[in-house]
């Protein structure tokens, strides 16, 4: 989690990261567009290195 939030700040992205018992959820888009943008698909792609 705390990586996680890491690469969100030096992305300057905030995404929603949701933590239950044995479950990691992140939602990431992007306001401004109301969608996903290429932006957000690298912040999955650095969060999926970390094994999220």
């Amino acid at each position: 989690m705390n990586q996680a939030g890491e690469i969100a700040g030096e992305e300057a992205h905030h995404p929603t990261i949701l933590l239950n018992y044995n479950r990691v959820t992140m939602t990431i888009w992007t306001h401004a567009i109301d969608g996903l943008s290429r932006n957000d698909f690298i912040l999955a792609a650095k969060f999926d290195e970390l094994g999220y």
